[in-house]
């Protein structure tokens, strides 16, 4: 399986590394698109993502442009508030990319345009402008690795003093 996330000029460097260590946990590649509104040596940043950062396929690219030149192959979802497909209604592929936008202002509209029917929504209620970026990350990251079974994946565990 290969299961990437892209974050399109991510702004608040504890969700980045909330993602991260999200990535590095399922074995996800993730993929930041500068400009970034924090410094990748923030502390914020590397606190978020705790003692993960070994696990991390993580590649950067100077704008969004390059990102798509370079992975101008990719089955892409766009992760948008505006979208009106529900992401759970999706068959994803095991290759996919699932690309979100900035916290403040999302992915740019005219992308969102030109890919409407690759555009994917978390259902809220009325009046609710967003989900955190990191929560959003999660909720469709594990729903594509639920369609796929959890392929290498870890699904039991133990307890330390205890057996069941």
């Amino acid at each position: 399986m290969s299961l990437n996330v892209v974050l399109v000029e991510p702004e608040i460097p504890q969700n980045t590394g909330n993602i991260a260590r999200t990535c590095a946990a399922v074995g996800a590649r993730l993929h930041l698109v500068k400009p970034l509104g924090f410094s990748i040596d923030d502390r914020h940043l590397k606190r978020a993502g705790l003692d993960y950062w070994n696990l991390l396929d993580i590649t950067y690219y100077e704008n969004i442009d390059e990102f798509f030149r370079k992975n101008s192959y990719g089955n892409f979802f766009y992760a948008t508030t505006k979208a009106v497909n529900v992401y759970s209604d999706v068959n994803f592929p095991e290759d996919c990319y699932l690309v979100f936008g900035k916290e403040t202002a999302g992915l740019p509209e005219e992308l969102l345009k030109e890919n409407k029917e690759r555009c994917i929504r978390i259902p809220m209620i009325e009046g609710a402008r967003s989900l955190n970026l990191s929560n959003s990350v999660a909720i469709i990251v594990y729903e594509v690795l639920r369609q796929h079974g959890f392929k290498s994946l870890k699904t039991q565990g133990k307890l330390t003093k205890y057996e069941w």
